[in-house]
């Protein structure tokens, strides 16, 4: 129970698609006081000074090549090509320029991806003036924009973007001052001092441009990139050139086919968070690919678009979170056309953020078998935004979805033992040296010898098998004690608890600090749990379909199996109560990239939990028996 579920040999008999990959070789330096150090016998390759050389050397050697592609307004993918891309680059790179900002008053971007996000992106980068992707919940989703509000009032932003001026308009008026220049792709708001973004996308660039080009180096600010403020307001994370172009090097050494093969990829995920921003974008522009902007996202309704976009792209490299994959299964199931151009020309599937169930894996293996003969690769990592993100990686396949491989090239890991675990940090690089305008938060992230501390333990698969990888063992601040002294370790169950629910549960709270057993509050998957309420009209409320007693009977019936797999109090969960409304983004429970924030919701759900922990249990609270 302490870990996610072993995932199954399906289909072992066929073989893997031959794909060009690293095989790792570390050295273990290990300390008296068990603390260890890992680190690969590989040295890390040169890499530029700035990221744009390889859009400089790509627009030389490719110059047709598209770089970037979206849908327009009519459906139709509008492309970019890497000469077009640069010259973006340096016409907005003149028009910066011309309005003296500088990493004190950076550009500030509000709205998602897009074809303009991205260029404007490019003149920032090519003219060494910092730029700060934000959270587009946190103008349109958020009622009193209080993140809004506090990472604008850390930048101090010398000029704003939207795409939308109208969409934005009532985050921008609240938050941004009279005197800072907006940027529009459409709908500017009247009154208020803009520009129309191909205006700005027209400058004549000079000669002003190359030479701040050529003073951009390594320690340059490339960007800001806010964490999720999982554990409190998000954080300013210094996003250097060296960050960048190193990680990048580290990836393009792990997945050594990017050498011989430009990627295609088509992704959904967010600019403003490392994954998509850094390593997806990144991959693309260092290797000279191609990136198709997915509109689509991994919800209802949303997965829509992405299933019409991978009927068009045939990606050598697919990312996505388990729940994605999870989302696309019944279209690749009954659509054989999607299926054979998803799997022609890929490489690699990559997922973060929460183990792959198994469910999931196996139904991959299968299709793929199906389709072309062979398995597919699923690979994956572990990161944060203050890695950039690519600190270690899983090259081979494993029996373990939550195995997190082994450090990259040029990346140090410390593991040192705290509480019974071994907590991970990091050196090297691709390190952020801050968070921006933050100096007491950026002492407190690193220890003596200057390693970065994640807040994630790890272990080994096999201790006399080191090559076999690191598993993920939760976060060290999430875990803990049961009223019986007994460690709860949240990750590792969390993880483990989704899988044996799937495909009912989206996400899951642990809660039981200094109480007797854990209770749990469920995130549930609603639409998948109206099967159990046959006789509720299809549009019943959450709240109906939560408390009809065929959904209460399937939760205890997978309660009480999941109990019987447990190995004592630190893994068996007793109790557990369904969450009718969405968590709050507003209040902390949730981030913007969606993960749940254990604690915050167990703060603001302090009567939900005192009901879960009653005796007797109120009507809502799912109990089993204490023998099960």
């Amino acid at each position: 129970m302490a870990q996610a579920p072993q995932i199954s040999r399906a289909d072992a008999s066929a073989p893997i698609r031959p794909v060009k990959l690293e095989k790792p070789e570390i050295d273990i330096e290990r300390r008296p006081d068990g603390t260890m150090l890992i680190r690969s016998r590989f040295p890390l390759d040169d890499y530029p000074p700035r990221i744009t050389d390889r859009l400089v050397h790509w627009a030389r050697e490719t110059p047709d090549r598209t770089f970037m592609a979206a849908r327009d307004a009519n459906g139709e993918w509008r492309n970019i090509s890497y000469a077009q891309a640069l010259q973006y680059a340096k016409c907005i790179g003149q028009a910066l320029l011309a309005r003296d900002l500088s990493a004190e008053k950076p550009v500030a971007i509000l709205s998602g991806n897009d074809l303009e996000h991205a260029m404007l992106a490019l003149g920032c980068l090519y003219v060494g003036i910092p730029y700060a992707p934000i959270s587009p919940a946190y103008s349109l989703v958020s009622s009193d924009f209080g993140k809004l509000r506090y990472i604008l009032d850390l930048l101090t932003p010398g000029m704003v973007f939207a795409c939308d001026g109208q969409q934005y308009s009532k985050a921008i008026e609240a938050i941004v001052p009279k005197e800072t220049e907006l940027v529009f792709t459409r709908n500017p708001i009247a009154g208020r001092k803009s520009i129309d973004f191909d205006h700005l996308a027209a400058t004549i660039p000079t000669d002003a441009v190359e030479d701040a080009h050529d003073k951009v180096g390594p320690d340059t600010i490339a960007k800001f990139l806010f964490t999720s403020g999982s554990t409190g307001m998000p954080k300013g994370v210094i996003n250097t050139q060296r960050m960048w172009c190193s990680n990048q090097i580290m990836v393009r050494s792990a997945l050594q086919y990017l050498q011989d093969e430009p990627p295609t990829i088509l992704d959904w995920a967010p600019w403003h968070h490392t994954a998509g921003g850094n390593h997806d974008v990144g991959l693309v522009l260092y290797n000279g690919g191609t990136f198709y902007i997915d509109e689509g996202k991994p919800l209802p309704g949303a997965i829509d678009h992405t299933v019409r976009n991978l009927k068009d792209v045939a990606c050598t490299w697919y990312f996505n979170v388990p729940k994605g994959y999870e989302a696309l299964l019944p279209f690749f199931r009954s659509d054989e056309q999607l299926r054979r151009n998803f799997f022609s020309r890929l490489k690699v599937l990559w997922y973060a953020g929460a183990a792959i169930a198994q469910h999931v894996y196996d139904a991959y293996q299968e299709l793929a078998v199906q389709t072309s003969g062979e398995r597919v690769l699923f690979l994956t990592g572990l990161g944060s935004t203050e890695t950039a993100p690519f600190a270690m990686s899983r090259m081979w396949e494993s029996s373990f979805g939550v195995n997190m491989g082994l450090p990259a090239r040029g990346s140090t890991l410390k593991l040192v033992p705290v509480d019974g675990k071994l907590e991970a940090r990091f050196k090297g690089p691709h390190i952020t040296p801050g968070y921006w305008r933050q100096p007491d938060l950026t002492a407190k992230a690193f220890d003596e010898e200057g390693f970065y501390k994640i807040g994630d333990a790890l272990k080994f698969e096999d201790e006399n098998n080191p090559l076999q990888g690191l598993l993920f063992d939760g976060r060290i601040a999430e875990d803990f004690k049961l009223g019986t002294g007994t460690w709860v370790s949240v990750g590792p169950l969390r993880a483990a608890f989704i899988s044996h629910f799937a495909p009912y549960v989206r996400d899951v709270v642990i809660g039981g600090a200094d109480r007797d057993y854990i209770g749990v509050i469920v995130v549930p998957d609603v639409e998948s749990l109206r099967a159990f309420a046959p006789d509720l009209p299809k549009t019943a409320a959450a709240a109906d379909v939560l408390g009809h007693q065929g959904v209460k009977d399937k939760f205890k019936d997978l309660l009480t199996n999941f109990a019987k797999s447990s190995t004592g109090s630190s893994n068996r969960v007793m109790r557990a109560m369904l969450l009718a409304e969405p968590p709050s983004l507003d209040v902390g429970e949730i981030t913007d990239k969606g993960s749940i924030n254990q604690r915050a919701v167990l703060s603001h759900r302090k009567e939900m939990v005192a009901e879960m922990y009653s005796d007797p249990p109120s009507v809502r609270v799912i109990t089993i028996d204490k023998k099960a």
